[in-house]
């Protein structure tokens, strides 16, 4: 993958020089931060097109430093794969939640993490050639956006408003995970007031729609739900 730039965000020197030297020896362009305000630095200077984060680091912890990402218009889109000892729920749901796009757990197999890091943009290349699309089909579930029409098969699906929207903004990026703030806004509009657990009840509803297809929208407990990238299809 030539021209993709990696930043290695990773305190622990010799964590990091594997990181580094196997990433390079993918093809990728990979530099290295060694603290949170470093990588901040470098993410505004270099505009990577991922980041490796670690979440225990000196000066700002990974936490941050995502939450910080993704608050800047500039570096909003990077996709951040969250590195870390820790590997309770509740700081996956965390990591989640603040818009990491994936989470590896130490001690971790160099080969897997590069699967992933491949596999994150592989998504962030399909999320940008279908953003514009007018239709959308994975795994015999489709949607139409101009004729605003959603179908499994042949069959077509009586969505609501709502109910396309959320299908329209989960089936547009397979394996992101979108928390209920993002789908309120996606499906009800930003000014919209409601709680959060709104997007539960459109969601079970729209699962029920699905039918057999229902499992391709999966629920991240704690977090919020996201399009089964397993069920991925070339189009």
């Amino acid at each position: 993958m030539p021209n993709i730039k990696v930043l290695v965000v990773e305190d622990d020197l010799s964590v990091a020089e594997v990181l580094v030297y196997n990433l390079k020896k993918e093809g990728f362009e990979v530099s290295r931060a060694l603290d949170g305000r470093d990588a901040l630095n470098q993410a505004r200077l270099k505009l990577p097109d991922l980041v490796i984060l670690d979440v225990m680091l000196p000066s700002l912890n990974g936490l941050e430093v995502c939450r910080t990402l993704r608050a800047s218009e500039d570096t909003k889109n990077i996709s951040i794969l969250m590195l870390t000892a820790k590997s309770e729920d509740s700081d996956q749901i965390a990591g989640f939640s603040i818009g990491a796009d994936d989470y590896v757990c130490k001690p971790f197999s160099v080969a897997v993490l590069l699967q992933r890091v491949k596999a994150l943009l592989r998504r962030r290349e399909q999320a940008a050639a279908i953003k514009n699309q007018d239709i959308v089909s994975y795994k015999s579930v489709s949607v139409d956006r101009r004729r605003y029409k959603a179908a499994v098969g042949e069959e077509p699906l009586d969505l609501t408003r709502s109910e396309f929207r959320l299908l329209d903004t989960l089936i547009r990026q397979p394996g992101r995970v979108f928390d209920r703030a993002e789908l309120i806004d996606a499906a009800l509009g930003e000014d919209t007031m409601v709680l959060e657990r709104t997007i539960d009840v459109h969601i079970r509803a729209l699962r029920k729609k699905l039918g057999a297809y229902a499992d391709v929208i999966e629920t991240v407990r704690g977090v919020g739900y996201r399009f089964s990238e397993a069920m991925h299809e070339e189009v």
